[in-house]
């Protein structure tokens, strides 16, 4: 679950970000809607405890995001939120198991190669386990960061951007994985984008549409 109360932040020398209030229930989902620059990024980092929020109150799978501090973040972050960002940022030097490996040593977990295996057969992508990110095409890498996001069963889920570089068919597919993988580990789902078709295939999802200095009423 996520709510926020007069949420706001300021980047340095920029108008201030603020948002209206919302309630989202566990297993429920929203969409980010605005254009570049109005803020949805900045929603999401702001839930998925990267940024603190500096007005306002967030609280994200049962935690106020701003009492916890830097270490105790990261551990919660890990645990408890699946982050998809627009940038994958799988490393080079690992293979596809490795990476989905490095989420363990963030929590403070032994690393469960058989849950690995098993996150990977689920999105089609056991047979590339030995592969390196290099080896893998565009479909193929960002499957292997949503069995990352997914592997600790968190209660978020949070998506930046995840068709914008996508044809229509790829689009449906991209979707149609995110809605399984949330609806499998009961997690709450929040994609930002500025892709009309995201609506059009999400059309009974709450949506909050954010401009650059405000943001418009929960729809």
């Amino acid at each position: 679950m996520i709510e926020t109360r007069g949420l706001r932040h300021t980047y340095p020398g920029a108008e201030p970000l603020p948002f209206d209030d919302v309630a989202v229930p566990q297993g429920g989902s929203l969409l980010l809607r605005g254009a570049s620059g109005s803020g949805k990024s900045t929603w999401l980092a702001l839930a998925a405890g990267l940024l603190t929020p500096q007005a306002g109150d967030m609280v994200v799978a049962g935690q106020a995001v701003a009492a916890l501090r830097a270490g105790e973040r990261d551990r919660w972050r890990a645990r408890c939120i699946g982050f998809l960002p627009q940038k994958l940022f799988l490393s080079e030097a690992l293979s596809v198991a490795d990476n989905l490996a490095l989420v363990y040593f963030a929590s403070g977990q032994a690393v469960d190669r058989v849950a690995i295996a098993r996150a990977l057969d689920a999105l089609g992508l056991g047979a590339l386990a030995a592969r390196k990110p290099a080896q893998l095409s565009g479909g193929q890498a960002q499957r292997v960061a949503l069995a990352r996001a997914l592997l600790l069963r968190p209660q978020v889920l949070l998506v930046d951007e995840p068709t914008a570089s996508l044809d229509d068919a790829a689009c449906a597919a991209a979707l149609d994985l995110l809605q399984q993988g949330a609806e499998q580990t009961g997690a709450t789902l929040v994609i930002a984008t500025h892709d009309a078709r995201v609506v059009q295939r999400l059309p009974n999802t709450r949506t909050l549409v954010l401009r650059a200095a405000t943001s418009e009423t929960l729809a």
